[in-house]
């Protein structure tokens, strides 16, 4: 039988925390992960109740060898798993979530959420980042 236990094999660190209504197009950047001690990395999005009727939100993400990313690039689309676009999301997509999953070889790497057209109302978003398949387990508990 497979292990059901997933408990200790994550760790989860906050990309994106929750603040009040954002109220313009200003790119939402999140934290920037270390994924020492890790083989896998899944960001994922939740959002709120967006009431802007025609503000759209695209996702990119980023990967560095230095902790404060200078001199970090794109990722290329065959370091990710799913697409930017599939994470992306519009006005319409009320408490949902999205995520992507990065397979390439930086340590570091963030993610960045861009609202276009967020002129009449506020979003809401929040993120976190799941780190797995921990090469040293079990993982911090509360997460640190």
């Amino acid at each position: 039988m497979a292990s059901r236990d997933i408990h200790n094999k994550l760790h989860f660190v906050p990309l994106i925390p929750p603040v009040a209504a954002r109220t313009d197009n200003t790119a939402i950047v999140s934290s920037i992960i270390d994924t020492a001690g890790f083989e896998s990395i899944e960001f994922v999005l939740v959002t709120g109740t967006n009431t802007d009727t025609n503000a759209t939100f695209a996702v990119t993400v980023d990967e560095g060898d230095a902790s404060d990313l200078t001199g970090s690039n794109a990722v290329a689309a065959n370091q990710l798993i799913g697409t930017t676009t599939l994470a992306g999301f519009t006005f319409a997509d009320d408490n949902e979530c999205r995520k992507i999953g990065y397979v390439g070889g930086k340590r570091y790497v963030r993610l960045t959420v861009t609202p276009s057209g967020n002129d009449s109302g506020n979003i809401f978003v929040a993120g976190v980042a799941v780190l797995g398949n921990a090469r040293s387990a079990p993982t911090a508990n509360p997460p640190q």
